[in-house]
C-alpha cells in the first residue's frame, strides 16, 4: 500500500511542479532529487541535502557497472568494493578522499528505456519496501543522485546514494567544483546536463511500442 502511495504521489507531484522544475534545471538528476525530498517532507522526514561531491561519485558508481543491467539484481548482482570510493570514485570527481563520510543507503535501477525522473522514482527505484526504508532512513543527512545511459545509450542507470555526514564538512570538491564526466548527468551542480535530454530523443508512438523492458532493481541499506 505503501508502494501505491508514493507511486500516485510521484506522479501527481511531477504535474504540478514540472513549470517550476523546467525553469530551475534541466538536469534529470536534480529533478530526480527534488522528486525524492518531495516524498520525504511528505512522510514528515527532513528533506536532505543536495551534496554534488557524493552525487558525481554516484555517477561514478554507476559507470563501475559498465552498462551491464544484469549485474544490478537478481542472482548475479553484484556491487563496486567500497574501497573503490576511496581508489578511484573520489578522484575521478575531484573529491578529497579525506572528506568521504560512510554511506547509509544506495538505490540503483537499471532498464533498457529511458524514463523521467518522476516515472523512474516510483516506477525502478521505489517498488520494493527495503526501497522505502532505505528513502525514510532518519540516519541520512544528504543525498546525490546520478543519471547515465551507457555510452549515450541504452540500458539506462539510475543510482542514488545517501549518507550521514556533515552537509559542509562531507564529500568536499577540490575547488569546490566537481570534474564533469559524460556520458551521465549527477545532482548538485548547477548543470543543465543537456546529454540527459538526448538519451530520450525519441518519437513518443515509438517509445510506446517498445518491447521486452529489462527492469532490474538493486537496493541495499547499510
Amino acid at each position: 500500500m505503501a508502494a501505491w502511495f508514493l507511486v500516485v504521489f510521484s506522479v501527481l507531484f511531477s504535474l504540478s511542479s514540472a513549470n517550476v522544475q523546467s525553469k530551475v534545471t534541466d538536469n534529470p538528476a536534480d529533478q530526480l532529487v527534488t522528486t525524492l525530498n518531495a516524498n520525504r517532507t511528505a512522510h514528515k522526514e527532513p528533506a536532505l541535502f543536495d551534496n554534488p561531491g557524493l552525487a558525481c561519485i554516484a555517477l561514478q558508481y554507476i559507470k563501475a557497472y559498465q552498462g551491464s543491467c544484469d549485474e544490478v539484481g537478481g542472482p548475479d548482482a553484484k556491487k563496486p568494493p567500497d574501497s573503490d570510493f576511496a581508489e578511484t570514485f573520489a578522484p575521478n570527481c575531484g573529491v578529497l578522499a579525506s572528506s568521504l563520510s560512510p554511506i547509509t543507503g544506495r538505490l540503483l535501477g537499471c532498464q533498457s528505456k529511458y524514463l523521467g525522473p518522476s516515472e523512474a522514482f516510483s516506477e525502478i527505484l521505489m517498488t520494493k519496501d527495503k526501497s522505502l526504508e532505505i528513502l525514510y532512513n532518519k540516519n541520512h543527512t544528504q543525498v546525490g543522485v546520478a543519471v547515465s545511459g551507457s555510452d549515450g545509450g541504452s540500458p539506462y542507470f539510475w543510482c542514488i546514494l545517501f549518507s550521514g555526514g556533515k552537509t559542509n564538512t562531507s564529500f568536499v570538491l577540490e575547488g569546490g567544483v566537481a570534474k564533469v564526466s559524460r556520458p551521465g548527468c549527477f545532482s548538485g551542480a548547477n548543470d543543465d546536463c543537456n546529454g540527459a535530454r538526448d538519451w530520450s530523443r525519441t518519437p513518443p508512438t515509438w517509445t510506446l511500442a517498445v518491447g521486452a523492458l529489462i527492469a532490474l532493481v538493486y537496493a541495499v541499506g547499510l
